[in-house]
C-alpha cells in the first residue's frame, strides 16, 4: 500500500466541490476540521490533539485552496500541493489568525456567501468569540451538505487504504487467542491488544472498547478495568485502529471456555443479522433499510438502547449516515459502511458484531474478514 494521495485526487476533490459550490452560490467554503482540512490538503499530524490553535482552510470557488495556518504547521502544509499557505505565530492572546482569515475571506469572496458545514456530526473549531467576529465581517451560511455529499463517496485509494486497515486489524484479532487468558485483567488484554493492532502495521489505535462479563457485557464504552477475566466470560475487542489517515472499525467475541449456550445462541443471531444487512446494502437502499433488515432478527430490547445498528466510515472513527429508523440517506456505490447490530442476552447484558462493507454495483463488498462463529479460547 502506498501512502498519501497524487495532486490529482485532491484537485478532483476540489473540482467538485466547486462545482457544488456554485451552484448554491457559495463563494467559499470555510474548513475548521481536522478531517475537512485533510480530505482537500493531505495535511495529516497529530498536532491536531492540542486545542491551543485554531486551524484553517478556504476553498474559493475558483482557485486553489488557501491555508490559513499558525506558524508552526507551514513546514508540514508546504510539503502537501498547497500553494497559498497563510501563517501568524500562535498563540496569540489578541487576535489568533481570525484576523489574517477575515482578510482571505474579504480577498477571496466578492459576492456571495462564505460556508461552513452546519449539519449533524459537524462542528465550528474557533472560539465562540471569533465565529461572532467574523459573522460581523463576512455573510456566513450553510454549505447546503457539501462536505456531507463529498465524504461519504470514497474514491478507490480511499477504500483500499480502509481495506488495508480492516486487514491490519483481521491479523491483530487473529493473535488474541494467543495471549488473552482466563486471570489476566481487562487492562491487561486492552494492552497487549494495541501492541499487536501496533506490531501488526497500525499507525495508531486511537479506538478501542471492549467488553467482558458472564453471558455478554452491559455496554461497549467503558474503558477497560482491572477486573479478571474468568472461566465463561465474553470478551469483546473493537478496534477503531487507523493506517495512513483511514479508519477500520469491527470487532470480535471470545468465549473463555464453553460459552452459555444462550450467548452462543445470541451471537449466532448477530452473524445472521450481519448477514441480513449485507444483502440489504445495495445501491439505491436507505440506511433504514439496512436498519430494519437487522432489527427483524435481533429485535428489540435493552439492545436498541446503543441508538443504531451501525455507520459511515472513513477519515473518522464513525460518520454520516447512521442505521437508524429515521435515517433515510440513500446508500450510494463507494460508501463505506459499518454493520453492527446489538441483542440482549439476560439481566441486560449484550453482545454487539461489527463488520466493514463498502457499497459496490450489484451486491456490496467485504472489507472486514465477516466472522461466522464465536472463537473459543480455552
Amino acid at each position: 500500500m502506498q501512502r498519501g494521495f497524487s495532486d490529482l485526487e485532491f484537485a478532483n476533490r476540489v473540482k467538485l466541490a466547486q462545482i457544488l459550490m456554485e451552484k448554491n452560490d457559495i463563494g467559499a467554503l470555510l474548513l475548521t476540521t481536522e478531517p475537512d482540512v485533510r480530505y482537500f490538503t493531505g495535511f495529516l499530524t497529530q498536532f491536531w490533539q492540542s486545542p491551543t490553535r485554531p486551524w484553517f482552510l478556504v476553498i474559493p470557488v475558483s482557485g486553489k485552496p488557501i491555508a490559513v495556518i499558525p506558524s508552526i504547521g507551514q513546514a508540514l502544509m508546504n510539503a502537501t500541493w498547497i500553494d497559498d499557505v497563510r501563517t501568524w505565530s500562535s498563540p496569540d492572546m489578541f487576535d489568533d489568525g481570525i484576523g489574517l482569515l477575515i482578510d482571505t475571506l474579504l480577498e477571496v469572496v466578492s459576492n456571495g456567501k462564505v460556508a461552513v458545514p452546519d449539519g449533524a456530526e459537524t462542528h465550528i473549531r474557533m472560539p465562540y468569540s471569533d465565529v461572532q467576529r467574523l459573522s460581523n465581517s463576512v455573510l456566513i451560511s450553510s454549505d447546503m451538505g457539501i462536505m456531507r455529499e463529498l465524504r461519504m463517496v470514497k474514491s478507490d485509494i480511499e477504500i483500499n487504504k480502509i481495506r488495508y486497515a480492516c486487514q491490519i486489524a483481521s491479523d491483530a484479532f487473529g493473535a488474541v487467542k494467543g495471549f488473552a487468558k482466563v486471570g489476566m485483567t481487562q487492562s491487561e488484554i486492552n494492552r497487549q491488544f494495541q501492541s499487536t493492532c501496533l506490531n501488526s502495521g497500525a499507525d495508531s489505535v486511537p479506538y478501542v472498547a471492549m467488553g467482558l462479563g458472564a453471558c455478554g457485557y452491559f455496554d461497549v464504552i467503558s474503558p477497560a478495568t482491572d477486573i479478571r477475566a474468568q472461566t465463561g466470560d465474553i470478551l469483546m475487542l473493537d478496534t477503531g485502529l487507523m493506517w495512513d489517515g483511514y479508519f477500520c472499525d469491527f470487532d470480535r467475541n471470545f468465549a473463555l471456555g464453553n460459552p452459555d449456550p444462550r450467548a452462543a445462541s445470541a451471537h449466532a443471531c448477530l452473524i445472521d443479522a450481519t448477514a441480513a444487512g449485507l444483502e440489504a446494502a445495495v445501491v439505491g437502499a436507505t440506511a433504514a433499510d439496512i436498519f430494519h433488515a437487522m432489527a427483524k432478527i435481533t429485535g428489540s430490547g435493552k439492545a436498541m438502547e446503543a441508538g443504531r445498528f451501525g455507520h459511515g466510515l472513513g477519515t473518522q472513527l464513525t460518520e454520516w449516515p447512521s442505521f437508524i429508523a429515521d435515517d433515510h440517506t440513500e446508500l450510494l456505490e463507494g460508501m463505506v459502511l459499518t454493520l453492527e447490530p446489538s441483542i440482549e442476552t439476560i439481566n441486560g447484558r449484550i453482545l454487539v458484531h461489527e463488520e466493514n462493507i463498502v457499497i459496490r454495483k450489484g451486491s456490496a463488498e467485504k472489507l472486514s474478514d465477516f466472522a461466522t462463529e464465536m472463537e473459543i479460547i480455552r
